[in-house]
């Protein structure tokens, strides 16, 4: 795929065709910085459900912890 956009860039280069070249670069960087994008915002839904997990398993220790007090402090 690397060559294939290589040769492309080549020939648009060696035929003179700034311009054409210059949309083809603006177009390249467009597609890797949505790529990015597209990434970090998977990361950041990965991180978050990851948070929410955490959180659910320190809430259901907490709750454990509390009935485990209430019965010392009744008993």
């Amino acid at each position: 795929m690397i060559k294939f956009f290589r040769r492309i860039r080549q020939n648009l280069l060696n035929e003179g065709k700034t311009s054409r070249y210059l949309k083809y670069a603006i177009g390249e960087i467009v597609l890797v910085v949505i790529g990015i994008l597209i990434a970090l915002q998977i990361n950041t839904w990965n991180e978050s459900y990851k948070n929410k997990v955490s959180e659910s398993m320190y809430l259901n220790e907490m709750m454990e912890d509390f009935g485990i007090n209430l019965k010392d402090l009744i008993d």
